[in-house]
């Protein structure tokens, strides 16, 4: 094959071929290829050694020297290019900046002369107009000079007016010119430094002097001489010129007025013991109200409607009739320490005094009680009142309270009125306890049993809103603290002694004759139960109601009937006991039927076990008739919750009374024990309560109740899981029980075991293997609470069976049944373990139930 020879001609033909091919290549790609020349960490050996890669490539070193020169002086030619654009650009910006800047200069020199032309144009204006505003000035003092002279004219013709009508005893044209006179006095209280203007001032305040005494001259002649029906008029008048003296004088003359009335009253009762004691508390009373009633028929047109005489002449003599009481009560006090003072006239006293505010109450302002909204709610009474020495013509609006204001004076006796209503708590009591649930005339068709309470409990409440509606209007301060705890005290012996009496069992004294909580009917017990609610509810009413009236932070922190409401509470849970303890009574049958059942001998799993539908019968209906009977649905949901509490119970319970249990047998309990829990999730809407509306709204089952549910049932769950695995393999149990029971407690695993009838001396093995497994297991407690509910060997007791055979054993000496039946059945096993290796076995037999029996075995 020919060669061919390579020369530096063709080599830089095919670098520069193959260069323009790469950048067609790059075009048709819409790619550009890099100059290497442009790169930022350009190293001119790599670029040679790129460009000669070949020794034959070294021919071309001088084109591409060339090529290099020729590319160099193309790049200083573009640099000179770009230089000279850029310096002709900064030379035409340096140009428009400098005609700027002249703009700029130019524009300045306009501002400062328009500014000036303004100076000039402003003091042009102000030249022109110096001369009118001096006229303004010239023309405003006149007017005001001419305003004053006007004035003090017409001031010195109304004081000269005022002056003739005084001495003549005209008050209507009086009042108006006081008036006058006062109002334009009031323009020249600046002008006093002048002496006719202060010599005129001090004639109008010696005029005003005089007025004044005339007025009361007028008053006291006209009520001495017993003129005031002749003189009504005038004296009306005069009322009016008080109204322009203003409010000392009006407080004078109103003064005046109170104690010439109460001279009388003050002679009279103050100075007569026998008239003046508290015998004759309602003769004080009766004479005030003929007072105001004179006022009205007499009195009433002569003083304004506006200054309340009324209302001051009563605040006066409470006032002084409290000064009285006071006393009075002193002095009984100190005789024989305090022995000559009857609580029942206090009491008595103290009653009418009450009524009698009710009554100024009534009359001025309109305050009463208002029993018709809430418990124990009435209107808020002033511990502030108006006196004769605050009140003015512009406090039209205030209404003097008249509460307390009499009252005030028994407040330190107060003890002996607390005493006194706690002997009257400690007589109703018995009464109470002694009364029946039901009245015996009552008929069935007025019983209500879902909303039916105890009579007592009604009329124990009302009697207290009365006695704190009483004490509240005397003492808001330790007293009503004391009765409040008087209020606690009772309210435990009523939960305790009155609602637990009807409790108690047979033969302990309890309440309605002592028929105890067996004999109760299901109707007596929500009678019960009702009763205790609502005194549950409003003891916290009642303790919220106390705060308000306390007024001092402390005594609000020292009140507290929490302990009451626990034990209505108490009460509320003994019933829901009750009441569950009665459906767990009707579902015995049941559970006995379920212990007869051969649980270790099934050998294929039914739909549910037989016991189970007269369970759920006894069930629905045994808790419907008591559902009936309770409408509040939070009390229906806590006896379904009591009840799943017991249901579960006794479940677990007679779980262990049927052992041994096989591995069917235990599966056809948890499908049992399926079918029980979805009967008790459906329990607090079994039935609607009693006489409810048609109406109302079904009730939901809440969340909470499920979830309470599921949880009782998971522990039996976790236990029947655990049985259902068969002893072989033995890994299988042991296994088992570690996932569903969770413990690492070996006595409870050998319950498992005792539950499936493993015999003792397999125990042990089973023992041994379930220490190997514990440790690799993770998060296992030390004894899970399923197990700790489960007790081998022991039968609880039976109503239905008699008397405890537990009992007589421990009584002769024999200990614990169910450590004796235990170690039997123990023995038994052994025994006929040890008889099969003997031929002793064949003496041995297991009846239906499972269990050991003497004879032979049937064939």
């Amino acid at each position: 094959m020919p060669t061919t020879e390579t020369t530096p001609n063709s080599i830089t033909n095919g670098i520069q071929l193959i260069g323009s091919a790469m950048a067609r290549v790059q075009e048709l790609r819409g790619e550009s290829l890099p100059d290497p020349l442009d790169a930022a960490d350009y190293d001119p050996i790599d670029h040679l050694n790129s460009l000669f890669a070949h020794p034959a490539a070294l021919a071309s070193v001088t084109p591409v020297a060339r090529s290099l020169d020729t590319h160099l002086d193309s790049l200083d030619a573009e640099i000179s290019a770009l230089v000279s654009t850029q310096a002709a650009t900064n030379t035409d910006s340096l140009s428009r900046i400098s005609a700027a800047k002249a703009d700029l200069s130019e524009l300045f020199d306009n501002i400062d002369t328009v500014r000036a032309r303004a100076m000039r144009t402003e003091e042009a204006i102000t030249a022109m107009t110096a001369d009118i505003k001096k006229l303004d000035s010239t023309k405003r003092n006149l007017t005001l000079s001419m305003t004053m002279l006007k004035r003090l004219q017409m001031l010195t013709t109304a004081f000269e007016q005022l002056k003739a009508n005084t001495k003549m005893r005209q008050y209507r044209e009086c009042a108006s010119l006081l008036a006058a006179v006062l109002e334009l006095m009031a323009h020249f209280k600046s002008y006093r430094s002048i002496a006719q203007i202060a010599t005129l001032s001090r004639n109008v305040a010696d005029l005003k002097a005089e007025l004044l005494e005339q007025v009361c001259e007028d008053f006291e002649m006209a009520f001495v001489k017993n003129e005031v029906a002749s003189r009504k008029g005038m004296l009306s008048e005069a009322c009016a010129v008080i109204d322009a003296l203003g409010d000392m004088a009006k407080q004078r003359i109103i003064g005046w007025y109170c104690n010439a009335q109460l001279r009388e009253y003050r002679q009279v009762f103050r100075g007569n013991d026998e008239a003046g004691s508290l015998d004759n508390i309602s003769r004080r009373y009766a004479w005030f109200k003929r007072m105001l009633k004179t006022y009205d028929e007499e009195h009433s047109n002569i003083f304004p409607a506006s200054w309340k005489v009324n209302e001051v002449l009563a605040s006066s003599y409470c006032e002084g009739t409290k000064d009285d009481f006071k006393s009075i009560l002193q002095r009984a006090m100190r005789r024989e320490g305090g022995q000559s003072l009857d609580v029942n006239l206090l009491l008595s006293a103290l009653q009418e005094t009450l009524d009698f505010e009710l009554y100024l109450e009534r009359r001025f302002s309109g305050g009463i009680e208002n029993r018709n909204s809430g418990f124990l709610t009435s209107t808020a009474h002033l511990d502030t009142r108006a006196s004769m020495d605050t009140i003015s013509s512009k406090d039209n609006a205030i209404t003097t309270s008249f509460g307390k204001t009499i009252s005030e004076a028994f407040e330190p006796y107060l003890s002996l009125w607390v005493e006194a209503q706690e002997k009257a708590l400690a007589l109703m009591m018995p009464k109470y306890r002694a009364s029946p649930l039901r009245p015996p005339d009552a008929t069935d068709e007025d019983f209500v049993p879902t909303t039916a309470v105890h009579p007592s409990s009604i009329e124990l409440f009302h009697f207290y809103r009365l006695t704190l509606s009483q004490c509240a209007k005397l003492s808001t301060g330790s007293k009503l603290l004391d009765l409040s705890k008087i209020f606690a005290k009772y309210l435990d012996t009523y939960a305790e002694s009155v609602l637990g009496g009807f409790l108690n069992p047979p033969g302990a004294g309890g309440a309605g004759g002592g028929a105890g909580a067996d004999a109760l009917k299901i109707e007596d017990i929500a009678i019960i139960l009702n009763t205790a609610d609502y005194c549950y509810t409003t003891t916290s009413q009642l303790a919220d109601k106390i705060k308000s009236r306390l007024s001092e932070p402390s005594l609000i922190e020292s009140l507290d009937l929490t302990p009451q409401r626990d034990s209505f509470l108490s009460i509320i849970n003994r019933v829901l006991s009750l009441l569950s303890t009665r459906v767990a009574t009707a579902l015995e049958p049941a559970w006995r039927e379920m212990r007869n059942s051969p649980w270790s001998r099934m050998e294929t799993v039914g739909d549910q076990s037989g016991y189970l539908t007269p369970l759920l019968s006894a069930l629905r209906q045994s808790a419907g008739d008591i559902l009936d009977v309770i409408a509040k649905f939070e009390w229906r949901r806590a006896f379904a919750s009591r009840l799943v509490e017991v249901i579960t119970t006794k479940f677990l319970e007679n779980i262990v009374l049927c052992r041994p249990i096989g591995s069917v047998g235990a599966e056809q309990m948890l499908l049992d024990s399926y079918v029980l829990k979805k009967a008790l999730e459906e329990l607090p809407t079994l039935r609607p309560p009693a006489h409810a509306h048609a109406d109302d709204p079904p009730q939901q089952i809440p969340q909470s109740y499920l979830k309470h549910v599921a949880r009782s049932f998971a522990k039996l769950d976790s236990l029947l899981k655990t049985l259902q695995v068969s002893i072989n393999p033995a890994e299988g149990i042991v296994q088992a029980y570690l996932i569903h029971i969770g413990d690492s407690n070996l006595g409870n695993f050998k319950k498992i075991l005792d539950l499936k009838g493993v015999r003792k001396s397999e125990q042990q093995g089973l023992g041994e293997l379930f220490k190997v497994h514990v440790p690799a297991h993770e998060g296992l407690v030390e004894s899970s609470a399923v197990m700790n509910q489960v007790v081998i060997g022991g039968l609880p007791t039976e109503k239905t069976q008699g008397p405890s055979i537990g009992a007589g054993l421990s009584a002769g000496g024999f200990g614990d049944l169910s450590a004796v039946l235990a170690a039997a059945r123990d023995g038994v096993d052994t025994l006929r373990q040890e008889g099969e290796q003997g031929g002793l076995g064949k003496f041995f037999r297991r009846d239906a139930q499972g269990k050991l029996r003497f004879g032979q075995e049937e064939r």
